[in-house]
């Protein structure tokens, strides 16, 4: 061993055998050796990426080596000679959809300068690259023959998995993120030490897309553009509209994929009511609107390629009044989601009920959910959404006040984090003097994120300036989502307590979308 390492990562080529050989030779000397040396020279033909070794000067030190296989074939029992053909030649499949990793090897001598972490690392990197949807593994458990005669295979394992023991190989390949799927017996009959047993393994390509056409493809990237409205006085329906159009034609013109707007935008159309002081008259009026606001947004959406997130409006289902926001996506389609909890104002003053559904939406940018203002000081209900992979937030709001403003901000702020998705605020600002309690905004639209390394170190993506009409963006990138999920410095939806609480929608589900 020199006494300076200069450690370097390369693919196998085959003039490197006689240092694999020693190698192999050294490591599995119980276990017959190396392979000889057609077994390699087919592997480096047949799978040139995934023979990897690792090399200290020009001395190999450690390698890896892999072959393509069908995911559903060896994700179920199978033994070693499965994969070896006649002549000791190893069978690769240039067609499957998988990794099976064949060995690791570490010279005893370089052992403790965690080398084989790199080497499972490159694999997971060739993992990605290829678009394969796992790494599969049969891992040898070399200490099991200490334990045989006080326990099974399965209890051993168990342990293992416990850190009441250890493992060489299993407490290796469970520290690099591989997860154990089932025991397999007689798996290599000559392993004297793991008793013919071995473990299946695996590690899923959490960024796997499944193969189709580029026009099904999952997008990625989604832009987000938010409108900070300006509240004033409206003389028409049709000069609503037409404000509501610039905007959308605005944000379309960036490329955005989700155009929002804020909570009850369209509310300066209540000063046009002849008692407008009745505020229960009023906001019965404003819903008089809802359906052709529905309908014009909804075109639009087709119109400028884009989807649209309605803010909020009023809606009257028979003789109720609910605060309601639409979905129009730019396939035409159209969803709406109520507003769950009702403030006291609303109740009060506007005769609001509060829904009975909640649920995530598919769009051709990803999955979304819709709280409206208040409903996301309630953790319970973004947790259901998380529980249906929501990528993105969409929180249309409306506040007078800065405090109240700052309660929708934080709590928002904390759906992001716990929720490990994407939340997206809108309000409005200026003033309304003559309609009754809405005759102030406060806002400070934003984009939040979770708090981890792959996002800004505020976990803030995008804010406008307070109190001011503006468009706001943000680029989202969903597959962030998928990574911090599964390998996040913490994994808050991963690591909930499922056997202490739970959280679960109770209402009948049966009944019309309210």
């Amino acid at each position: 061993m020199q006494d300076e390492l200069h450690i370097k990562i390369r693919n196998l080529e085959t003039s490197d055998y006689p240092q694999l050989k020693h190698l192999m030779d050294v490591v599995y000397k119980d276990l017959g050796g190396a392979w000889p040396l057609h077994t390699i020279e087919k592997l480096i033909k047949d799978f040139p990426e995934g023979q990897i070794c690792v090399i200290d000067h020009d001395e190999i030190i450690g390698l890896a080596l892999s072959v393509q296989v069908d995911y559903d074939r060896f994700s179920n029992p199978h033994t070693y000679d499965e994969l070896i053909s006649q002549r000791e030649t190893i069978l690769n499949n240039p067609k499957g959809d998988a990794i099976y990793g064949l060995d690791v090897v570490i010279h005893p001598e370089y052992r403790g300068y965690r080398l084989g972490r790199r080497l499972y690392e490159a694999r997971k990197e060739l993992c990605r690259q290829h678009n394969l949807r796992a790494i599969l593994a049969g891992g040898r458990i070399p200490f099991f023959h200490k334990h045989s005669s006080e326990m099974n295979a399965a209890d051993y394992i168990e342990a293992v998995k416990r850190r009441e023991l250890y493992d060489p190989i299993l407490t290796f390949q469970l520290s690099n993120d591989f997860q154990l799927k089932r025991l397999l017996k007689k798996y290599l009959p000559e392993d004297e030490q793991s008793e013919g047993y071995a473990t299946l393994l695996e590690w899923n390509n959490i960024f796997y897309e499944p193969p189709g056409r580029v026009l099904e493809s999952r997008k990625t990237q989604v832009r987000i553009g938010a409108v900070q409205w300006q509240m004033r006085q409206a003389n028409s329906v049709d000069e609503v509209l037409q404000q509501v159009e610039y905007f959308v034609d605005a944000l379309s013109n960036y490329k955005s994929d989700f155009a929002l707007f804020p909570e009850f935008f369209n509310a300066p159309l209540m000063g046009l009511c002849e008692d407008r002081s009745n505020q229960t008259e009023a906001i019965r009026f404003l819903a008089g609107y809802t359906e052709r606001f529905r309908q014009e947004m909804s075109t639009m959406a087709v119109s400028y390629n884009i989807n649209i997130i309605t803010g909020s409006m009023p809606l009257l289902i028979d003789e109720d009044l609910f605060n309601v926001s639409y979905l129009c996506r730019r396939d035409g389609t159209v969803e709406m989601q109520s507003k769950i909890h009702i403030t006291p104002h609303e109740r009060r003053d506007w005769v609001i009920q509060g829904g009975d559904k909640l649920r995530v939406f598919d769009t051709d940018a990803g999955r979304i959910g819709i709280l409206i203002c208040y409903d996301v000081e309630f953790p319970e209900l973004s947790r259901l959404l998380a529980d249906q992979d929501m990528d993105i937030l969409f929180v249309p709001f409306w506040t007078d006040t800065k405090n109240g403003y700052l309660r929708v901000r934080h709590c928002a702020q904390a759906r992001a984090i716990e929720d490990e998705c994407y939340v997206v605020i809108c309000g409005s600002c200026g003033n309304l003097p003559s309609v009754d309690n809405l005759d102030v905004q406060y806002a400070q639209s934003a984009v939040f994120s979770p708090s981890d390394f792959a996002f800004p170190h505020d976990a803030v993506m995008a804010e406008t300036t307070p109190n001011t009409e503006m468009l706001m963006f943000s680029d989202l990138d969903l597959d962030r989502l998928k990574q911090i999920r599964n390998e996040g410095s913490v994994m808050n939806l991963k690591d909930r307590r499922h056997d202490l609480y739970k959280v679960s929608w109770i209402a009948d589900e049966t009944k019309d979308m309210k």
